[in-house]
């Protein structure tokens, strides 16, 4: 790793922690960077994951407090999360490099669109919500959302909020609760899939680690200053210029 790759990948990182401490959308900074520097598709989604563990795991235990009371019925979501997230992550892993060079396109535009429009697929499912109990089936959706968050995860934050508001959750700091937890099972899942597979790159990794804690903390620090919505603007420029390229690379 030359010095101007651990340049790009770091400020990738840096940029990844801080935006996502404010307004979600990390994954298109950081992994774009592991791809610029050479990295090899399928490694650099590898070890984009592993980089944004730390941050699922701290995010799950800042919401142990609302979790509490959820323990029975957050048993089964957690082990389809876990079964997701393996099948997903062996998924990554059969799947050659040309093979998954090709989907990045279509798979960043998916998770493009997904973060673009997610204020309007909130107040849509907020109009449809009713204050019935949670549906007991809600992890079969649970599960499919897994498999894509093991697989690639870029937007499967927004696709797991939605999927628990389908299923009768009507708390946004419940639903936020559930998804950072689910979240964190799925990173944890998937992690060591990659670890015991070798699949991860690991100079890249600890440096994405390294700054993307220091961006994280950087970046809740400027919350207040940078309104979210500006912030989105930005994420939502970079995300659609980089599926472009990417559409026109591959294409």
């Amino acid at each position: 790793m030359t010095p101007g790759d651990a340049l790009l990948i770091g400020a990738g990182a840096f940029a990844a922690g801080a935006v996502n401490s404010v307004a979600g959308g990390g994954t298109f900074f950081s992994f774009p960077a592991l791809l610029a520097v050479g990295v090899p598709p399928v490694a650099a989604n590898a070890s984009n994951s592993v980089s944004l563990w730390p941050g699922s795991l701290s995010g799950a235990w800042a919401y142990k407090r609302e979790l509490a009371p959820l323990k029975r019925y957050l048993w089964p979501m957690a082990l389809a999360s876990l079964a997701g997230g393996v099948v997903g992550g062996l998924l990554l892993l059969r799947t050659q490099d040309g093979q998954f060079a090709r989907m990045i396109p279509w798979l960043l535009a998916f998770a493009t669109v997904l973060f673009a429009f997610s204020p309007q697929l909130s107040a849509w499912l907020a109009r449809r919500r009713t204050h019935a109990a949670p549906a007991r089936s809600g992890w079969l959706s649970q599960l499919l959302v897994s498999v894509y968050g093991g697989f690639f995860g870029a937007g499967m934050g927004i696709l797991m909020m939605a999927s628990l508001a389908i299923a009768g959750h009507d708390d946004v700091q419940e639903i936020n609760a559930i998804k950072n937890l689910l979240s964190a099972v799925i990173y944890s899942v998937t992690v060591v899939t990659f670890i015991v597979a070798g699949a991860v790159s690991w100079p890249h990794t600890l440096l994405m680690i390294a700054t993307a804690t220091v961006g994280g903390y950087w970046g809740a620090t400027m919350a207040r200053k940078v309104p979210a919505v500006w912030l989105r603007r930005v994420v939502i420029g970079v995300a659609t210029a980089l599926t472009l390229h990417y559409f026109f690379k591959f294409y």
